[in-house]
């Protein structure tokens, strides 16, 4: 029987000395620029989406000690590390905790903060361009993630919704803001494991869904805060509509992985526990 914690702690593991390494050290000048990049990255999470990354280049058949294989799966991590800190900001969504610790602009100064931000995002490229396979393509992933069509405009469609929230204008937030980073690492394992263009089509699937029912849990769970005040499908949806689409979209990720097999069992067992998930 597979065991997922095992699975995960196992990923975690090499996601957590792959970051490390990645990371300037907190003496290489300028100090405090890295010492805030080293504060935001290392400051525990799931680490989901690498692990995703990981589980998309072993079900087409990449090794887990692959040289390299494990850059575009960090890759991920520090991009999505530094919109975590730019939505920290007071001019976005204005939090002053992230993970139960003061927000990277409350420790460094938001100058500071800023300019981590941007770091991890270059460091995340380099990360991204050391792909065992096709690195110019993994790249354009990341780009194609990262950009105005992608984070960066659903970050932008976020403030613009205000209070007036609409189904189109919540499913274009859902899908840029959250689900296009799941979809792109997903993609970037895929395309570094060597995947043909008919197993990286499935994955793609996959992909979009689980970040689409990723991000409809959240605002389930978050939905019991009455302090939280993130822009939230609840009000357009309801509980009971926003509850069978997350089931939706995960039976629908999940039976992408058809062909795969044994080789897909990570991804569904991530997919289900995703979909259950209690935090």
């Amino acid at each position: 029987m597979f065991a997922l914690s095992d699975y995960v702690q196992q990923q975690q593991a090499r996601i957590e000395a792959a970051l490390e390494s990645a990371l300037p050290t907190e003496a290489t000048p300028p100090a405090k620029l890295h010492a805030a990049m080293r504060y935001s990255v290392l400051s525990g999470g799931k680490r989901l989406r690498p692990t995703l990354s990981l589980a998309a280049a072993e079900c087409v058949g990449s090794k887990s000690d692959t040289p390299g294989i494990l850059q575009p799966a960090i890759a991920v991590e520090l991009l999505h590390t530094y919109t975590l800190i730019h939505d920290d900001l007071p001019c976005m969504d204005d939090d002053d905790e992230r993970r139960g610790k003061p927000s990277s602009h409350k420790v460094f100064g938001e100058a500071n903060a800023i300019l981590a931000g941007d770091a991890l995002q270059a460091l995340a490229f380099e990360m991204a361009a050391q792909s065992p396979v096709a690195p110019e393509r993994v790249v354009r992933e990341l780009a194609q993630a990262a950009g105005s069509q992608g984070v960066v405009g659903g970050q932008v469609a976020d403030i613009a919704a205000g209070d007036s929230l609409t189904l189109e204008a919540i499913e274009f937030i859902h899908q840029h803001k959250t689900a296009d980073l799941f979809h792109a690492g997903i993609r970037m394992g895929a395309i570094a494991g060597g995947a043909s263009e008919a197993r990286l089509a499935d994955l793609t699937t996959y992909g979009s869904k689980i970040g689409l029912a990723f991000q409809i849990i959240d605002d389930i769970l978050d939905s019991d805060d009455p302090d939280d005040e993130s822009c939230s499908c609840i009000p357009v949806y309801g509980i009971d509509e926003a509850r069978r689409r997350a089931d939706q979209l995960t039976s629908d990720a999940v039976a992408a992985l058809d062909t795969f097999g044994d080789r897909a069992v990570p991804l569904v067992a991530i997919a289900q526990y995703m979909l259950k998930r209690s935090h």
